[in-house]
């Protein structure tokens, strides 16, 4: 692979990671570490250039860059002082996100009946990585990011996806045109509630389902939950008032992964553990 040794803090590329860390844009974002390097590529991402300290180069040889892509070896300080975690791993890219369309998460391939999760203003980046995380293990079709929640290209939202977030199909959208999609293609939207809902197991999530949830402290808006078409919880035999954000967005997409696997509406899939 084309391999330029870069000293300075003025080059533009080191520049424009920094940016793309620091302030999260559309195209192209920053990536930290050979792992989500490698699910990016895996993914079939375009990598517009990639960063690794000097000292540090074997690190590549895990991320299956292709040998045409631009590389630049970088003094391990000036690295560093661009990428965005604590301890960083020394390997970063710039990459080109898809682009996805409503018709990936409403008429996915294979003609699986849509699961989607919709997030109204969640705001831990990390709770969205986890949810994307989730979504993509139990078989949903997609996530819609309504007005107030944090971006994907977060890079705490892109370590806590572990690479999902380079595969799950995401729309932003304001809540007017979300609903508007979701009904034109008879999705029912079920809104995660504390208490006075349906429970999660009682709930029909074999037909299409768009799964609401809302932000960590408030929960769904008022406003948003009025154009729902039910509300379901997760029942607690615990003294606690409410799960986190994304436990509770994982437990329902578990429950809808079952009852789906359950009425063969998807393939079962093999059991994964923990990492």
């Amino acid at each position: 692979m084309p391999v330029r040794i870069v000293q300075s803090q003025q080059n533009e590329r080191v520049k424009q990671l920094r940016r793309a860390l620091t302030r999260p844009e559309r195209d192209p974002v920053g990536i930290e570490g050979p792992h989500l390097v490698a699910e990016a590529v895996r993914a079939g991402l375009k990598i517009h250039c990639a960063f690794v300290a000097e000292g540090s180069e074997r690190l590549l040889q895990e991320t299956g860059l292709l040998p045409e892509t631009d590389t630049l070896v970088v003094p391990r300080s000036l690295l560093a002082s661009a990428l965005a975690t604590e301890t960083p791993q020394m390997v970063a890219a710039l990459v080109a996100p898809r682009a996805w369309a409503w018709t990936d998460l409403l008429q996915p391939a294979g003609g699986q009946s849509p699961l989607l999760v919709v997030l109204a203003g969640l705001q831990d980046p990390g709770n969205l990585g986890t949810i994307i995380r989730s979504a993509e293990a139990f078989g949903a079709t997609g996530v819609v990011s309504l007005p107030g929640t944090a971006s994907e290209w977060n890079p705490k939202a892109v370590r806590a996806s572990a690479g999902s977030v380079f595969r799950v199909p995401m729309i932003a959208a304001n809540a007017d045109e979300a609903f508007s999609r979701l009904h034109a293609a008879g999705v029912r939207a079920l809104t995660a509630a504390a208490d006075a809902a349906t429970p999660a197991q009682n709930a029909e999530f074999s037909a299409p389902t768009a799964l609401l949830i809302g932000n960590e402290g408030n929960g769904v808006p008022a406003n948003i939950a009025a154009q729902a078409d039910g509300a379901i919880a997760i029942p607690c035999p615990g003294p606690v008032e409410s799960l986190n954000a994304a436990v509770a967005a994982s437990v329902l997409l578990y429950e809808a992964a079952r009852q789906r696997s359950s009425a063969g509406t998807k393939p079962q899939t093999k059991s994964r553990g923990a990492r």
